[in-house]
């Protein structure tokens, strides 16, 4: 996949766009890029490629389009569009599309705005109604009383590694140079108004833009060649793989139209069925306690806490198709890059850097789904100055804006809350 780099710095003309992070953001990046014609672009990754010390490794993913915020439904639309132009490019699939069920008290004005924004579709009210009138798995599925469930069209797992490979497999494929373990160390620019990138090693690579993607990295690098602060929190987080009862393993896969899953409340849980280790599904609460990403403590069980909680909502929602005796058969561990309202960062750096260096971060356990959409957003943003295709499909870049964190820690927090 690899290729030799021309660095730029030896009679070369460098790239029109150097890309920092080959995560799910930057591959997706590097591959809108280079289907522009002729454009000559660069993919960075400190670590190997398809590395585990991330956020964008793993066996699945969801896509869902109902969010309790109104801004985030747009870009799903858009991506999943995306989704279905890159596996066509590919050849082959990463995203197998399902049903979603959201779930939970049917006041919860989150749940209650999910299902506005999404277009969901109420099947069942709570437990007594599911008596009278079964729902589409009402089978599995027990909904205390005072719950509501809804059903939407936007659903899917995706193959989350698979993924990644598929974005970085088709910029290679369109020219692009791909170079892992290669840590960048700084972003200047030069007095010909390009941009210089430095790596540990003492390689320089040109371009005439970039794009940082690195993920729970991303306020490091972002501070130490720019001096803005990202407020951007990783945490550590698990993602739990639990066993089927058994005689229950062929109602909890994409195969029998079992549905990816959330359910909204404290916590807030989220499931997709398993397509890589037959009887088990994911079922997993979102958090984590914080982490530095370079120190992180792989063996001390950290995350732990989310898993008593999610035990007990299956053993309450799920009963008897989930076996939750001796824990998850599966513990993955994983990052999430928490901005605290929630919200993506999607902008340009500024400064001296000006608009010739973009920054994707801050995903926030919930961005993988967007992948495809933020690449081409970023890379539009750099190459263009300016995001056509987020313009065209509705989605608005204001949200994701770093000065909504000036003189306002919780950036959009307090727009994000829903209201009774």
């Amino acid at each position: 996949m690899a290729a030799a780099a021309n660095n730029g710095g030896e009679g070369g003309d460098g790239f029109d766009v150097i890309v920092v992070g080959a995560g799910i953001m930057g591959s997706c990046a590097a591959y809108a890029a280079s289907t522009r014609g002729g454009a000559r672009v660069l993919l960075l990754e400190r670590f190997d490629l398809l590395h585990h010390r991330g956020s964008s490794h793993g066996e699945s993913r969801t896509i869902r389009a109902t969010y309790p915020q109104a801004h985030y439904p747009p870009m799903v639309r858009l991506a999943a569009r995306l989704w279905d132009d890159a596996q066509r490019d590919a050849g082959y699939r990463v995203l197998t599309p399902t049903p979603h069920l959201d779930m939970g008290p049917r006041a919860d004005p989150a749940l209650r705005a999910s299902i506005a924004n999404g277009a969901a579709t109420e099947v069942a009210s709570d437990a007594a109604s599911d008596a009278a009138a079964p729902w589409p798995w009402s089978g599995v599925f027990r909904l205390p009383e005072g719950w509501t469930a809804a059903t939407s069209e936007i659903g899917g797992v995706m193959k989350a590694t698979k993924a990644v490979a598929m974005f970085q497999s088709l910029a290679a494929k369109n020219g692009a140079v791909v170079r892992d373990r290669t840590e960048v160390v700084g972003i200047a620019k030069q007095g010909d108004g390009s941009i210089v990138v430095k790596t540990s090693s003492g390689e320089e690579f040109h371009g005439a833009k970039c794009i940082i993607t690195v993920g729970a990295w991303a306020s490091k690098l972002v501070r130490s060649v720019a001096g803005v602060d990202l407020p951007v929190q990783p945490l550590h987080t698990l993602i739990c793989y639990w066993r089927a009862r058994p005689g229950r393993e062929h109602e909890l896969t994409p195969e029998s139209g079992f549905p990816t899953f959330a359910s909204y409340g404290d916590p807030y849980i989220y499931s997709t069925p398993s397509m890589e280790f037959p009887g088990l599904i994911k079922v997993a609460a979102h958090g984590g306690p914080p982490c530095d990403p370079d120190r992180r403590d792989w063996l001390a069980g950290a995350g732990a806490g989310l898993v008593e909680p999610v035990a007990r909502w299956i053993d309450e929602v799920m009963p008897g198709h989930v076996d939750t005796a001796g824990g998850p058969v599966i513990r993955q561990p994983c990052m999430y890059s928490m901005t605290p309202d929630e919200d993506f960062i999607i902008d340009f750096v500024g400064g001296e850097l000006g608009k010739d260096v973009v920054v994707g971060a801050g995903f926030s356990g919930h961005g993988f789904k967007m992948g495809p959409a933020v690449g081409r957003i970023l890379a539009e943003m750099a190459l263009d100055g300016e995001a056509r295709t987020a313009a065209e499909a509705g989605v608005e870049l204001r949200h994701f804006r770093i000065g909504r964190f000036e003189d306002n820690p919780e950036g959009n927090l307090a727009e994000n809350k829903v209201k009774n």
